[in-house]
């Protein structure tokens, strides 16, 4: 049978079953979406452009100086050593004394400073008058600047006339030398480091307490539980992804301290003391880097730091997902 021979609607029929398929068009429409969203592009591109020429481009230029050999004044014509910095640094007893001085000196403001913002946003969070007022008063230590506080507290922990060694006079105890002694100048450091990041966490929780629903309290009242017990079980297990994040950045801050130490001594020495006793990692790096002028070594320090935080950081996610799992 020839074409010739068919009807004019078997012929199209034929002709209609005989068109190769349609091909897909995926590249046109991703060609669309592109064009749809270039300007939602264009918004976010300058963030993206900032973050790599001021945080990723020294990011990694730091890694590649912690590699070499070099002085502040000839950055670019350092010797690669690969990983000997590293070695001398684990091996150097500055670097273990700044690491145990960062250490003591974040328990003694972390845990303190934690603690009592939690306790302060509970107070806030009931009804009282001017509780406005009371929210700004707050935050007003962490508008306040490191130098102008730390010249306040170094006066407060003076060892001839300072305000706590006369309190200490009143109630007969001996005066303290607050900056000669390890442990007393690394307690006076953490006491600034509270004073000015209290009043911040205390906001945060604060927000967080407020998103908890009123059932739970009310539930927990029917139940017989004071306020002391809803707080323990209510408050605090709502609290609990807030506290984590508090942990987490305050924990960042403390092994990032610098000005409170470098400040107190009121020299300006980045040694942290006549033997050292409350430098910090963050002012190793700096007597390194811009005093000693080996910026390979400061280089290297940075990125210890960088892996410290990395650590506790992972800790602290490993902890919360097990927690997560014991409660499913």
């Amino acid at each position: 049978m020839t074409i010739a021979s068919q009807t004019p609607r078997q012929a199209l029929h034929g002709a209609t079953t005989a068109a190769p398929p349609t091909a897909p068009r995926p590249p046109a429409r991703r060609r669309t979406s592109l064009t749809r969203n270039r300007w939602g592009y264009a918004y976010v591109a300058p963030f993206f452009l900032l973050f790599a020429a001021f945080s990723l481009y020294p990011f990694l230029y730091t890694a590649w100086i912690s590699l070499h050999k070099t002085s502040l004044s000839n950055i670019g014509g350092g010797t690669w050593v690969g990983l000997d910095n590293y070695r001398a640094l684990l091996q150097s007893e500055f670097f273990w004394n700044a690491a145990r001085n960062t250490l003591t000196i974040g328990i003694l403001a972390t845990v303190p400073q934690l603690c009592m913002a939690l306790g302060l946003a509970h107070l806030l969070n009931y009804k009282i008058r001017n509780r406005t007022f009371f929210r700004t008063v707050m935050l007003m230590p962490y508008a306040t600047s490191i130098a102008a506080a730390t010249l306040v507290f170094a006066q407060l922990f003076g060892r001839d006339y300072g305000l706590i060694n006369t309190l200490l006079e009143a109630v007969g105890l001996e005066r303290i030398d607050w900056e000669a002694g390890t442990l007393s100048s690394q307690v006076a450091i953490a006491a600034i480091v509270t004073w000015r990041w209290t009043g911040y966490n205390a906001l945060i929780y604060l927000a967080a307490m407020q998103s908890i629903p009123g059932e739970l309290y009310e539930a927990a009242e029917i139940d017989g539980a004071n306020r002391w017990k809803q707080f323990l079980h209510v408050t605090i297990p709502s609290l609990r992804p807030t506290i984590l994040f508090t942990v987490v950045v305050s924990t960042i801050g403390a092994v990032q301290l610098f000005g409170e130490p470098l400040l107190f001594a009121g020299n300006g020495t980045t040694s942290g003391g006549s033997s050292g006793q409350y430098q910090t990692l963050g002012l190793l790096m700096y007597q390194q880097g811009w005093s000693n002028f080996h910026i390979g070594q400061a280089a290297t320090t940075a990125w210890a730091m960088f892996m410290i935080i990395l650590v506790i950081v992972g800790i602290n996610a490993v902890i919360s997902r097990l927690r997560t799992r014991a409660e499913r």
